[in-house]
């Protein structure tokens, strides 16, 4: 892998439009929607919709650091979530639609719990993102990857207007 290219994992309630919003923003190389920190091996969708595999509906982002800091890719997740809602985000409520931040490079810790305690700042309610290092990741069904490519009237909670700021944010 080149050494400019780094990966998180995110999780913003319903992968579907976290993954569409990410992929528009320079720098982002790569994305792909699973299944992070599952209890079970290898969870399928309807499994994780039970609750049962503690699973969290995540984005893999692989990002060139190059063109956008981790920093900065986490001011934009935070623009696109509510951190201070437990287990839902707009209409979609469980545990599979929880907020995640998962890393696989210990360093990012910091810069994680720095950005957390900076947008703290902009809220009464604590921050409940959950933050911890990804135990596993399991890739979702097909027809889950690129949902709203594929699907482009398809159900999102995340609001048109925050795709057309993704796709301004850093071209300047």
């Amino acid at each position: 892998m080149n050494d400019n290219v780094k990966e998180i994992y995110l999780a913003g309630g319903c992968f579907w439009g976290t993954e569409h919003y990410f992929k528009m923003i320079k720098g982002v190389v790569f994305t792909e929607v699973g299944y992070a920190n599952s209890v079970l091996e290898n969870p399928s969708y309807e499994m994780v919709c039970t609750g049962k595999t503690m699973a969290a509906e995540t984005v893999h982002i692989k990002y060139d650091n190059t063109l956008i800091s981790l920093k900065q890719l986490l001011q934009m997740y935070f623009v696109s979530i509510d951190p201070t809602s437990l287990n839902k985000q707009g209409h979609d409520v469980g545990v599979q639609y929880r907020t995640g931040i998962y890393y696989v490079d210990k360093n990012d810790l910091a810069i994680i719990n720095e950005e957390i305690l900076e947008q703290q700042k902009q809220f009464e309610a604590e921050i409940v993102v959950e933050v911890m290092p990804l135990e596993n990741f399991y890739s979702a069904e097909e027809y889950h990857q690129d949902y709203l490519d594929k699907n482009p009237n398809g159900y999102c909670h995340l609001p048109f207007e925050l795709f057309e700021f993704a796709k301004r944010f850093n071209r300047e």
